[in-house]
């Protein structure tokens, strides 16, 4: 059966793979974003609807996270502008951990919606598509917790998993957790990354505080700061945050992308050699 799907947030490290994902299983696909037609824009709640119109299901993520001020509201007026709509699901991207995306998983789970919560652990993707992509091509990586035990997961299986709850209806009213197959620190994958690329890159590990303030010196907005600030003490700082879930086996009947292999595809795509102009 061909579905009607709005892919919220579908430029975005996941939301470009379930649009790839569900176009190939062919289904008709809306992305949605300020440049679509019709627009959305988060910051607009009078886009929600005309974005809904016609569209059977929807995958939504927020931008930039669950916990940041104002996400509640906006959750709940999109999902109140889906069930008029007569939305049949929605499958909302968490954060594995976050008090304040869970608040906004209830919402969802609150609103009359048959509903997928997808609970995802720090994204490889992280160091070859977003915020610490520069740190390895600087050969220096200075982060906080260094003694954070990280399930990473790849967000190719967040879209493999995406995809298959979305459709498959047996997973209405379930939350999934997506990890990666093992916990590893900071200094692990980084010396992973190392042996991968043939570079000499360094971790060094270093306080909540000076990587914040390291972000303000680089002009990154307040909002962006705290964010970060949150995730790293609030998220990794909790030991119930670094363990393994399985839930990708059991959704997709095969293991997760461990960290090493993502890290020889990554480095073989030239993501991390300084010359490169794009990103995978």
């Amino acid at each position: 059966m061909t579905h009607n799907i709005l892919v919220i947030g579908g430029a975005g490290k996941t939301g470009s793979r379930v649009v790839e994902n569900l176009s190939k299983l062919g289904h008709d696909v809306t992305i949605g974003s300020r440049n679509g037609n019709p627009a959305f824009n988060w910051d607009d709640p009078s886009t929600y609807a005309p974005a809904l119109k016609g569209i059977d299901r929807a995958y939504i993520v927020y931008y930039p996270d669950l916990a940041v001020p104002g996400a509640r509201t906006a959750i709940e007026q999109l999902t109140a502008a889906a069930l008029k709509e007569g939305i049949e699901k929605v499958v909302l991207l968490s954060g594995k951990g976050e008090t304040e995306a869970e608040a906004c998983e209830e919402i969802v789970a609150h609103s009359g919606l048959n509903y997928t919560l997808v609970r995802a652990s720090w994204f490889n993707q992280n160091f070859s598509e977003g915020a610490f992509r520069d740190f390895i091509l600087a050969g220096h990586v200075a982060l906080p917790m260094p003694d954070a035990e990280i399930p990473f997961v790849d967000v190719n299986d967040i879209a493999d998993v995406v995809t298959k709850v979305l459709l498959d209806d047996a997973y209405n009213g379930k939350t999934v957790t997506v990890t990666g197959p093992r916990k590893m620190t900071f200094k692990e994958v980084v010396e992973i990354m190392a042996a991968e690329t043939g570079r000499e890159i360094h971790y060094q590990p270093i306080s909540i505080e000076e990587f914040k303030a390291g972000m303000k010196a680089a002009g990154l907005p307040g909002s962006y700061v705290w964010l970060f600030g949150y995730l790293f003490k609030e998220v990794l700082g909790n030991p119930a945050n670094q363990e393994v879930s399985g839930d990708v086996e059991k959704v997709l009947g095969r293991k997760a992308i461990d960290f090493k292999d993502f890290a020889i595809k990554a480095s073989a795509s030239g993501v991390w050699s300084e010359d490169i102009t794009h990103s995978i």
